[in-house]
């Protein structure tokens, strides 16, 4: 999966919250709309698509308040002191979880703000198996 094919799947979802992406475009990069198309492939050009990720417009209609939001969580493993007194290493397997919170938004900026790579972060919260690829720089 590309970047702009990601990024079609995360404002696909928050336009169904409300997202207004052709007035974000044109308001926050200032740059003249022709299509959407060309418009998701601008944000996925030279890293660009972190002014759409970490706006809290975008933010608040992608992580709706109030809604149910299905992720996943990754394998972990971490140490941990054992009933014996031992330290021993704790291995959890993916699973899947629900929640849903009144600013889940704010939060997931923060964690967003964390993150490696945002575009990673953001695919867990739309469930697709694809690894992210490296678009082709022409």
């Amino acid at each position: 999966m590309t970047r702009s094919e990601l990024l079609l799947l995360l404002l696909g979802k928050a336009k169904t919250n409300g997202f207004e992406f052709r007035r974000w475009y044109v308001r926050t990069l200032g740059l003249p709309w022709q299509n959407s198309k060309h418009a998701v492939e601008t944000l996925a050009e030279e890293r660009r698509y972190y002014a759409l990720l970490f706006s809290h417009e975008f933010a608040e209609n992608f992580w709706k308040a109030g809604e149910k939001m299905t992720f996943l969580v990754e394998n972990q493993s971490f140490q941990r002191r054992m009933a014996d007194g031992t330290i021993g290493i704790v291995h959890r397997k993916a699973y899947t979880r629900r929640t849903g919170r009144r600013d889940a938004w704010k939060y997931h900026l923060k964690e967003l703000a964390v993150a490696e790579e945002p575009l990673r972060y953001m695919r867990r919260y739309l469930r697709v198996e694809d690894e992210l690829e490296e678009e082709p720089v022409v």
